[in-house]
C-alpha cells in the first residue's frame, strides 16, 4: 500500500499531475485539500479554523485530534516525535494504514522566497518555538526508523533543492523499484528508545505546549543527535 501526503509547500501543486492509479489512499494537511479534490483524509490539528476545512463526500474523512493523538502515542508522543503536522500525519498514516510504502510531497519545512506556501505567504507552523521542532531533519529521521521498523519506506517526493526532510529522493514511478527501507543502526535505536522512555517526556492528551517547563532542551537536543545516527545511508 502507497500512501501519498500533501503538505502546503508552493510545490504541493505538482501532486495535481500524479495519476490517482499509483496510489491507494491521499492524506492531506490542513489546507491541502484545496488542490486535488480526490484526497481520502484531511488532517488537522484543532485550531485549525473551521472556515477553512473542507466540506467532503461519503467518502472523505476528517481526522482531527481524538483520531491521531492515540496513534502518535503509541510511538512515543509528540515530544519526541515533533510537534507539526507533517510529523502527525506520518505517524497517523503509519499507525492507522500500516502500509508498505509513504511518499510526502509539499512537506520540506523551508521557508524561502515570497511565497511560503501554495497559496501565498503563511505563516509556517514548524518555524514557532518549540522544543520539539529544534531539530527537524532529526524527527524525520525518527519517523523513518520508527516506519522501518515496520516494513515501511518513506520518501520524498519534492524536486526542491533543500528539505528539512532526510528521505530518499524519489519519484512516484520509481518507488516501487526502490521500495526497501533503509537499514538501521538497531542497537542505537534500542539505546535512543531506552532513552525516551527514561526520560518520561510523555504526554497522554497530546497537548506538550501546556508542560514546556518539564522538559530539558539539551535533553532533546541529544536524543534529536542519536536519531540523525540510526538510519544507515545506504
Amino acid at each position: 500500500m502507497l500512501i501519498i501526503i500533501i503538505g502546503s509547500a508552493p510545490d504541493a501543486l505538482e501532486a495535481r499531475s500524479i495519476k490517482r492509479e499509483l496510489f491507494e489512499n491521499l492524506v492531506v494537511i490542513n489546507n491541502a485539500w484545496n488542490i486535488r479534490n480526490d484526497w481520502d483524509y484531511c488532517i488537522f490539528p484543532d485550531d485549525f479554523p473551521e472556515n477553512r476545512r473542507p466540506t467532503r463526500n461519503k467518502n472523505q474523512k476528517l481526522i482531527g485530534s481524538k483520531q491521531y493523538v492515540p496513534l502518535q502515542n503509541k510511538y512515543g508522543g509528540f515530544v519526541y516525535s515533533g510537534g507539526t503536522m507533517a510529523f502527525t500525519a506520518g505517524y497517523w498514516a503509519l499507525g492507522y494504514f500500516k502500509p508498505k510504502t509513504i511518499a510526502y510531497i509539499g512537506c520540506d519545512m523551508v521557508y524561502d522566497g515570497e511565497n511560503t506556501h501554495f497559496y501565498g505567504k503563511g505563516t509556517p507552523d514548524p518555524l514557532r518555538k518549540d522544543p520539539t521542532l529544534k531539530n527537524l531533519k532529526a524527527k524525520s529521521a525518527r519517523l523513518e526508523a520508527i516506519a522501518a521498523t515496520q516494513n515501511c519506506s518513506i520518501f520524498n517526493l519534492s524536486k526542491k533543492p533543500n528539505s528539512n526532510l532526510v528521505f530518499r529522493r524519489s519519484s512516484i514511478e520509481h518507488i516501487s523499484k526502490h521500495n526497501i527501507p533503509r537499514t538501521l543502526n538497531n542497537s542505537l535505536l534500542k539505546s535512543v528508545l531506552k532513552k525516551e522512555e527514561d526520560l518520561g517526556y510523555f504526554i497522554e492528551d497530546g497537548r506538550y505546549w501546556k508542560h514546556l517547563a518539564k522538559f530539558k532542551q539539551e535533553s532533546i537536543d541529544l536524543l534529536d543527535d542519536l536519531w540523525n545516527e540510526v538510519i544507515n545511508n545506504n
